[in-house]
């Protein structure tokens, strides 16, 4: 399939890339392509830019600070910014609860948090997932017990990236405990600096502190800042989705990884290093997938743009798109081969002798192996295209 942009979107498209030649921070760019991570004042330095320009949300209604783009255009705009290796803004504040304020919340919610969010003046994180409800999230059991105009919570989050450094979380509490479990759950919007809330560290195999446990005990949280009717929380859960089930296809990172993987390549053979025969078939047929990929979330996309019903077929693309992650990062990390191994820069005695990313492509690619566990894990996503899209 061949799938030519109309002259408006070529302009369009060129408008966001010369916004980010002209805007993006150079060594910020450098840090995302090599993998490094960025720190939380460079990445509010970034999102301040882009809400300046008006597109630090793009997902969100125009009325609250959106773009008014539609699914292509959003599309354009996302492969325009991992290609120039911006970072990618917080999506629990842009892309979850931030768009379920804007839907569910109160004027006086949508007046307080959604400025903050687009301007990186306050950082959420999400309270979901318990030791005893990962996969199966509707049966948690961290409780919140009304009392007048509060609740009490008490329980235990686990797997809350980015706790350390969120203001707030938002978190699904048990209400009622009566009920079918789904009925009984509220969506509360709570301060991380409450007395009886306590964070905890968990860290990685390679040290990094990637996750936290988040404790609430006796933490009594205004019913004002319950979002949505009390036991209709996970309505609102769900509807963190929303259009973002369509653009789950990750075509902009596994563009920017395979852009990764040419330079890579041509370092070491410019560094006299000897590569297999077989390596441009390898690469080739990546090229093929994610082409194929595109075009289908292309397709996609713009059935849905012109208004048409849209099944389970974005359950193809996510799993598609996180193998292909994978793939790609797997090979990335043959072509560094012993270089991948960790080094500490700032003790080193000399420049080091592999490319300059060698030793973040180890941690990627560990870190990418969530990828098909994260939002609907594989198995999930071929049990919805066996029952949905072929009928078993």
């Amino acid at each position: 399939m061949r799938f030519e942009l109309t002259e408006e979107l070529r302009n369009f498209q060129a408008e966001i890339e010369e916004f980010l030649a002209r805007e993006l921070p150079g060594d910020l760019a450098e840090k995302v392509r090599c993998g490094a991570g960025v720190t939380k004042a460079e990445l509010a330095g970034w999102t301040r830019t882009l809400n300046a320009r008006g597109w630090a949300a793009p997902n969100w209604p125009v009325a609250d600070g959106g773009t008014g783009w539609n699914l292509m255009q959003r599309h354009i705009f996302d492969v325009a910014c991992r290609g120039a290796h911006a970072p990618q803004l917080s999506g629990f504040g842009f892309n979850m609860v931030g768009p379920a304020i804007a839907k569910y919340g109160s004027q006086a919610q949508r007046e307080y948090f959604l400025p903050k969010i687009l301007n990186a003046d306050l950082w959420f994180c999400q309270g979901y997932s318990e030791p005893q409800a990962g996969s199966d999230l509707a049966s948690l059991n961290t409780r919140a017990d009304r009392e007048g105009d509060e609740y009490v919570v008490n329980g235990q989050k686990i797997w809350t990236s980015a706790a350390e450094d969120a203001d707030w979380i938002f978190a699904l509490v048990r209400t009622n405990f009566d009920v079918q479990q789904q009925k009984g759950i509220s969506f509360l919007l709570m301060d991380m600096d409450d007395p009886g809330v306590t964070v905890k560290p968990l860290y990685a195999f390679n040290g990094k502190r990637l996750w936290n446990q988040v404790f609430f005990d006796n933490v009594r949280v205004p019913v004002s800042q319950r979002l949505g009717e009390e036991n209709r929380g996970w309505t609102v859960a769900k509807s963190l989705l929303g259009d973002e089930r369509l653009l789950v296809s990750r075509v902009a990172e596994n563009k920017r990884i395979l852009s990764v993987v040419k330079e890579t390549l041509d370092q070491q053979l410019a560094m006299g290093q000897t590569l297999p025969e077989a390596l441009a078939g390898e690469i080739s047929e990546l090229e093929i997938r994610l082409h194929a990929l595109e075009m289908t979330s292309l397709r996609i996309l713009t059935q849905a743009d012109a208004g048409g019903q849209i099944g389970a077929e974005p359950s193809m693309l996510k799993l598609k798109g996180s193998q292909l992650v994978q793939d790609q990062d797997e090979l990335l990390f043959r072509l560094i081969d012993y270089l991948a191994l960790p080094t500490d820069r700032k003790n080193a005695p000399r420049e080091a002798i592999g490319p300059d990313l060698s030793e973040y492509v180890a941690s990627g690619r560990y870190h990418h192996r969530g990828y098909t566990i994260a939002g609907g894990s594989s198995e999930v996503q071929h049990n919805i295209i066996a029952k949905q899209v072929l009928g078993l």
